[in-house]
């Protein structure tokens, strides 16, 4: 497996958030989480990526163990995260954010290419490279906290939430770009969404994710569409 998680529990002071937590990606699939408000979701990617230790259990990336890796070797290794909340740098300017992403590589000319990967991906950061990140629109500045996490050439791509506060037509043009940069670029895909529909329709596969607990492990994301439990707790019906 890729990315393997055994039992993971994680808490907050007296408040367990994750409760014996297992779930597996395999390489070059694209996985969802699906789960309420204070779930627990963003606690998973947390532990993955380390901004979050641990309280027990087991994280299993690419066959080496990292659940108590530092944070800055989690990126080395492969895995970034694009935070909820996008969490760019509002005085610096798209270029200067975008190259932050990039700080673990050390070849001027990957970072170059990977540059201009972005800016193929998302046209509108090339004609705002310029500009401070704090002036772009709420859809611009989740392209820019995605292309920033891609500029580490990560072979696992976090996302917390990438939909979050966008309009309908930009939610559909980031889970494209989502699916392209999974197809083109073999990067795989673990994501967090509260838009449970669109992240079904583009998900292989899916786990759910109530207080703390998986509740449900799908291994058809589209199934879940119809399924009457996801459709009235997370589809509106």
């Amino acid at each position: 497996m890729f990315l393997d998680v055994r039992k993971l529990c994680v808490a907050y002071g007296a408040i367990d958030a994750l409760k014996s937590v297992s779930l597996h990606i395999n390489e070059g699939e694209i996985v969802a989480l699906l789960g309420a408000n204070g779930a627990g979701k963003s606690s998973v990617l947390d532990a993955i990526s380390r901004i979050t230790t641990a309280k027990s259990g087991k994280i299993i990336f690419n066959g080496t163990d990292i659940t108590n890796e530092k944070p800055e070797n989690i990126v080395r290794k492969g895995i970034a995260h694009c935070p909820e909340g996008r969490k760019i740098f509002f005085d610096l300017t798209v270029l200067e954010n975008l190259q932050l992403g990039a700080y673990t590589i050390n070849d001027q000319y990957a970072i170059e290419a990977n540059l201009e990967k972005i800016f193929t991906y998302f046209p509108v950061l090339k004609s705002r490279r310029s500009q401070r990140g704090g002036t772009l629109s709420g859809g611009e500045q989740q392209m820019l906290a995605v292309g920033r996490a891609l500029m580490s050439s990560p072979k696992l791509l976090l996302l917390d939430e990438p939909s979050l506060g966008l309009a309908p037509k930009l939610i559909d043009h980031i889970f494209d770009i989502i699916r392209e940069i999974n197809h083109k670029e073999k990067v795989t895909v673990f994501l967090i969404e509260q838009n449970a529909n669109e992240a079904l329709l583009h998900a292989d596969r899916a786990y759910v994710l109530e207080n703390g607990r998986i509740s449900i492990n799908s291994d058809n994301a589209e199934e879940l569409l119809k399924d009457p439990h996801i459709i009235k707790a997370y589809l509106g019906g």
